[in-house]
């Protein structure tokens, strides 16, 4: 391990935090001031695909931070949720996570998720995965259930689900890795620390 190097996580998200910390990673968390609504409606101006905003928001985050602290690696991370070319926001409320249910329901949806690795505001890699899942054809009965059920939690996700708990009854059909579909390409960042020596090989 490079003791010299410190890691940082250029995010405000429990869950990406939660990740690195359950893998054993040692960082800081440091929250961007990244004025994410802006950047995605320039984006979408330009007719970038969901995939590229997610990108260009992960670098974006580490970038910043990163000019604050020299010589610190600097993670960033985004996600963002596209179905039949709609843009998905986190839902500002309960009834914003039901409508957001409601048009998800029996479609398939995806979950471009990037991660970003930056050093003295240069990016020295980047990863962006593709998660595919599919919601089944649940009643309107089903979701005012699952939402009493899952509570505020809900308003935390892009989705308005949460896999790792009940939202798990949400799907049919999930393409993708777990890591990644909570927020963070989790192994091939945790491959890019070990070759970099950030973490034991």
């Amino acid at each position: 391990m490079n003791p010299a190097r410190p890691l940082i996580l250029a995010s405000a998200s429990k869950s990406r935090s939660a990740l690195l910390r359950a893998a054993g990673v040692a960082f800081d968390v440091i929250p961007p001031q990244t004025d994410e609504d802006s950047v995605k409606a320039v984006l979408k101006a330009k007719g970038a695909s969901a995939a590229d905003c997610a990108e260009t928001l992960a670098e974006l985050k580490a970038v910043q931070i990163s000019k604050q602290y020299d010589h610190a690696l600097v993670i960033g991370a985004d996600q963002m949720l596209e179905c039949e070319g709609a843009w998905f926001d986190k839902p500002a409320d309960m009834d914003g996570a039901r409508q957001h249910l409601l048009a998800l329901r029996g479609k398939t949806h995806v979950l471009p998720t990037a991660v970003a690795v930056v050093l003295n505001g240069a990016r020295l890699w980047h990863h962006v995965a593709l998660p595919r899942l599919t919601m089944r054809g649940f009643s309107d009965a089903f979701i005012d259930s699952y939402l009493k059920t899952a509570g505020p939690k809900v308003l935390t996700s892009v989705g308005a689900y949460q896999l790792e708990g009940p939202g798990a009854q949400l799907f049919s059909r999930i393409e993708g890795d777990f890591f990644t579909i909570l927020g963070l390409p989790l192994l091939e960042l945790l491959a890019y620390l070990r070759a970099h020596e950030v973490v034991e090989q």
